[in-house]
């Protein structure tokens, strides 16, 4: 046996005891494991985990506008105002767009947006009210990070503020979007304008400390490097272990298409399917990884089930964002797609809420 091979069984019989591994450990594996070894062991871990069931929900994503303030590099969705294509919604667009959302079985409303320059907090308030009165048995996710953050600066309130107001008028759960890269020097190139990785985590802490569960993300296969992708899931996984707020991880595969960021094609399906699964050899405080198969495609998304994914996403319904970067998945799949995907991956599918309660029908 030779010298790798016997540190990668080491690093891997101290994960499946329960121990934790570090960034030097987990930078190895990355460099030196085949990708077949580093998926059989997530999914070893994973399948101790959570068995053979995978989960997803049937959701719709609500993008109120695409004008934003911010201009980030790696964003193929902002508008300025008057540009072409740009969009914004009113309350009333919104339930039209929603009316049929409990004939469709639709349990979350997912909802993030541009930040508009001249929409005040109290329009935000007022639709999370609107949907908790025309949609009660339906959860209310919404608003990133940086969403709260710009909503605590135009309404002149302190964040903690900011997101007892939203809770208080429906707000259940956040996503966990707006993470990008927490490295300073990469963050700086590829997002100058938005929140420092530094505040976001701030911004999630408080929002734990409320009772607001919310999700991790990533954007990786941009400019970054390895050793930052893992430097960002280690203070996830610092902030999960203070707060344990944090319901599920999030690797999102950069697309490229109508942004400013150059690069050659997008990320491989071997650097997917790593880095899924290194990420649950890494973020053990996390049970739950999804693959989000808008981002990743369907048979990757797939394939992921065998990389330590126990979670799909789910049906999503009219996803804008990442279909502006040039996404080739569909903008929105049936129940019956998502659970084929699942079982065709000899896997158990369970439909779930935002809050992972299974969902029997």
């Amino acid at each position: 046996m030779s010298t790798i091979t016997a540190e990668i069984n080491r690093i891997a019989n101290q994960r499946l005891h329960g121990g934790r591994i570090s960034l030097a450990e987990a930078l190895f594996l990355y460099q030196e494991a085949d990708l077949f070894t580093l998926g059989e062991i997530a999914n070893e871990i994973n399948l101790a985990a959570n068995g053979t069931t995978v989960f997803y929900n049937i959701n719709h994503h609500i993008n109120p506008t695409n004008i934003c303030v911010n201009q980030c590099r790696f964003c193929a969705y902002s508008k300025l105002e008057g540009e072409e294509g740009a969009y914004e919604q009113s309350i009333a667009d919104i339930l039209e767009e929603v009316k049929d959302a409990e004939t469709q079985g639709i349990t979350e409303f997912h909802i993030v947006g541009g930040l508009h320059p001249h929409r005040p907090f109290s329009f935000y308030l007022e639709l999370l009210q609107t949907l908790r009165e025309v949609h009660p048995q339906i959860i209310l996710k919404a608003f990133t990070a940086v969403e709260i953050e710009y909503f605590s600066r135009i309404g002149g309130l302190p964040v903690r503020e900011v997101l007892s107001q939203l809770k208080n008028a429906g707000l259940q759960a956040m996503p966990g979007g707006g993470a990008e890269i927490f490295a300073p020097g990469i963050r700086n190139q590829i997002c100058p304008e938005k929140i420092s990785g530094d505040k976001w985590l701030e911004i999630i802490s408080i929002a734990h400390e409320l009772d607001i569960p919310t999700n991790a993300t990533m954007l990786y296969g941009h400019i970054e490097s390895i050793a930052d992708r893992l430097d960002h899931m280690e203070q996830l996984r610092q902030l999960q272990d203070r707060t344990g707020g944090f319901q599920v991880f999030i690797p999102l595969a950069f697309h490229a298409t109508n942004t400013d960021i150059r690069k050659m094609g997008e990320t491989s399906g071997v650097d997917d399917l790593k880095t899924l699964a290194l990420a649950r050899l890494f973020l053990d405080n996390f049970q739950h990884l999804k693959a989000y198969w808008v981002m990743l495609g369907e048979k990757i998304a797939q394939v992921g089930l065998n990389f330590g994914v126990n979670d799909l996403d789910g049906t999503v319904i009219k996803e804008r964002i990442t279909h502006a970067a040039g996404a080739k998945s569909a903008k929105g799949h049936s129940e019956s797609y998502i659970r084929n995907l699942i079982v065709r991956a000899n896997r158990q599918p369970q439909e779930r809420d935002t809050f992972y309660q299974q969902v029997n029908r």
